[in-house]
């Protein structure tokens, strides 16, 4: 970029607050206190994110009568659960490429569940009132390069073989840019109903109140140190208490697992993202996005973005940054690099916006696995459950995890834990230096191949066959 234009992209940035758009929000509810004595209760939940919430939400749902106790290190909703951007897919298996080159033999079915499960979002929403700017607009897969324009057409002919093309569209690059005008957008393969976007702390917040209204008992503040049998159940201990529990779910994702065995699965990789002040009506104008959909473009090195209710542009990704010994530290929150590297893109994507200027920036962590999508088990007996590794595609896929555990834990074989998909594991990570060295190389090939034509070189070939892969 030259200098003038990369002196505009900073300055775009000079007031732009380093927190989480989504958790400003004046409707952020106060904190529930700490867990300062000893509880007792049917099922306990570790982690008060998505996978915690509607673990709680559904445990009641299931059975009123259980006695459901969900704890949370810092408050609900805090980590990636509030500063993702928003977008609710039905997808589980981050996308049908994806699922095709995993689980060709099931895919039909987990396509039919993860549109039930969107479905089933969509309706707790509306059930329990929750206002979290729910919007069933679809998203929008552009193409800024022409390999990428042959793979979104052979992506929909590998739709249409499977009978699974229903909701999808082919858009030449007239018709995308009549959708969302960008001189970089070369085509487009619209998902119309398969992705919804929303408010991602005020999703948190109302499932915490729904909660509440169930009665599950919310100690927020509370971290759990450890995990341990204790006669029939298990016991968790906490800085200022302990909970004896029968049964134990898990929704602790980045973070490390009480299940040792659990974290060699899962690696931290940092995401970023920025949000524009409101646009004008002449920006709107000049980019057009009436139908509001969500967007995200096909490289490698992706970017996504999307309007929000009060018409500001959230624009992130591309950058995916692992730290060493795959430590999450909040000093890894915030990346002015990858901050100024984001806005030069922006303006490249929207040059009709140039002045336009960005409120907030801010990074956070996704739990990451080798197969990009999540993976289930229990241990102890079967008396504690877990889900992790969501890579990005949490905020619907979460409430499918959530019933996996359920499911596991009761010990009765459904559709679910039938599935090849929950019965298998994802390949661990290796320890390092390897691991910090296969994800870099792994990178570097990656920014190669949408650099040369989408062109695989031998180590990404090698990494496929392996089951072995590293998604920006």
């Amino acid at each position: 970029m030259a200098p003038v234009a990369m002196r505009s992209a900073a300055h775009s940035l000079s007031d732009a607050q380093p927190v989480p758009f989504w958790l400003e929000d004046p409707g952020k509810p106060a904190a529930l206190p700490a867990l300062t004595s000893a509880e007792r209760c049917d099922l306990l939940v570790v982690g008060g994110g998505y996978s915690g919430l509607w673990t709680a939400l559904l445990a009641k749902e299931r059975d009123p009568g259980r006695d459901v106790v969900l704890i949370e290190g810092r408050e609900v909703g805090w980590a990636a659960s509030g500063r993702n951007g928003g977008f609710c897919a039905a997808s589980l298996t981050h996308g049908l490429g994806n699922g095709l080159a995993r689980w060709p033999g099931e895919l039909k079915t987990l396509e039919e569940m993860g549109e039930r499960n969107l479905d089933a979002i969509e309706a707790a929403v509306a059930a329990y009132g929750i206002d979290c700017d729910f919007e069933r607009t679809g998203e929008i897969d552009v193409a800024t390069e022409p390999h990428q324009l042959d793979e979104l057409r052979e992506m929909y002919a590998e739709a249409e073989r499977l009978g699974l093309a229903g909701g999808l569209e082919l858009l030449d690059q007239d018709a995308v840019r009549a959708e969302v005008d960008s001189p970089t957008f070369l085509g487009g393969l619209w998902d119309r109903r398969g992705v919804a976007m929303l408010h991602p702390a005020k999703l948190a917040w109302g499932l915490k109140r729904a909660c509440l209204e169930l009665g599950v008992r919310i100690y927020e503040n509370t971290q759990a140190l450890d995990l341990a049998a204790a006669g029939p159940g298990m016991a968790v201990r906490t800085p200022y208490g302990r909970i004896l529990a029968r049964r134990v779910a898990l929704g602790t994702n980045v973070f490390p697992s009480l299940v040792k065995r659990v974290r060699h699965y899962v690696v931290p990789v940092y995401d970023y993202a920025l949000m524009t002040e409101p646009l004008s009506e002449e920006q709107l104008a000049a980019v057009g996005w009436k139908r509001r959909q969500g967007l995200g473009d096909s490289a490698n090195q992706f970017h996504y973005f999307r309007i929000t209710a009060d018409n500001r542009i959230l624009w992130g990704g591309y950058d995916a940054i692992y730290p060493y010994g795959g430590r999450v530290s909040a000093e890894m929150d915030h990346r002015p690099e990858t901050y100024l590297k984001l806005a030069e893109h922006f303006f490249t994507c929207f040059p009709q916006l140039e002045g336009l200027r960005f409120s907030h920036a801010w990074g956070g962590a996704i739990d990451t696995c080798s197969r990009f999508s999540a993976f289930f088990g229990t241990a102890h007996g079967g008396k504690v459950a877990y889900a992790a590794g969501f890579t990005g595609l949490g905020v619907g896929a979460t409430r499918f995890g959530a019933d996996v555990m359920l499911d596991l834990l009761s010990g009765r074989s459904t559709e679910r834990t039938e599935l090849e998909m929950v019965r298998s594991k994802p390949l661990p990570f290796p320890p390092e230096p390897f691991a910090w060295a296969g994800i870099g190389i792994t990178k570097w090939s990656l920014a190669h191949a949408d650099t040369h034509g989408g062109h695989r070189n031998l180590w990404l070939k090698a990494m496929d066959r392996l089951g072995l892969g590293f998604d920006s």
